[in-house]
């Protein structure tokens, strides 16, 4: 079971001990977090699906009995568990007469944003993220903000490399255009991206304490 550590560790059975647990916890969660702030454009809301799946995990560890890659495991969670989060939102919002598109309503919900992003930047950049069809917006945030390789991205969604390579192009393409705005006026501090990504790579969302 690779845990995503370069140490081995041989398979427990029955599933994680608390030991392998807490070497999860602090080895994937920050990383969770920043995915499932971006796929839900709310860092309250992300930081409630990643508690949901290290819950998940301790109360059923024979989920990774027999799992090769668990960041793997732990990523496709958290991608189905913002989906699940996402229609939730978008039902109650109908059901109180707002906005039925998700492209319109992600982002926008409630939550710490105030406390975790800085400046207008990293809203329009979250806003921008939340904007684009729902398959996009998982292949951006695992490319992009994950550097997940082609072959990790479509083991996490279980779709092709050649439809990843597809929606990451569509996706950064978009981004770009919605984005311009702000990349016209030159980078800020801290926001120059590697000659191999789009321009908003460095506007990432700054991550809360930890908290357990």
């Amino acid at each position: 079971m690779d845990t995503g550590r370069d140490a081995d560790r041989p398979d427990q059975p029955g599933g994680a001990t608390p030991g392998l647990l807490e070497e999860l916890y602090a080895a994937h969660y920050r990383r969770l977090l920043r995915l499932a702030t971006l796929l839900l454009g709310d860092a309250a809301q992300g930081e409630d699906v990643v508690q949901d799946v290290f819950v998940t995990v301790h109360h059923r560890p024979d989920l990774l009995t027999g799992v090769d890659d668990v960041a793997a495991y732990l990523r496709r969670s958290v991608v189905n568990g913002a989906r699940s989060a996402q229609r939730r939102r978008v039902v109650a919002l109908r059901h109180r007469g707002r906005a039925t598109d998700p492209t319109q309503t992600a982002g926008h919900a409630p939550g710490a944003d105030a406390a975790v992003l800085d400046g207008v930047r990293r809203r329009a950049v979250l806003d921008a993220v939340a904007a684009l069809p729902r398959r996009q917006r998982e292949v951006v945030a695992l490319r992009y903000y994950l550097d997940l390789s082609e072959r990790e991205i479509a083991a996490t969604l279980g779709i092709s490399q050649g439809a990843v390579k597809s929606h990451a192009s569509r996706g950064a393409a978009a981004l770009r255009q919605r984005l311009a705005p702000l990349t016209e006026t030159g980078p800020g501090p801290d926001t120059g991206p590697p000659d191999d990504r789009p321009s908003y790579a460095g506007a990432r969302p700054e991550q809360p304490q930890e908290t357990r």
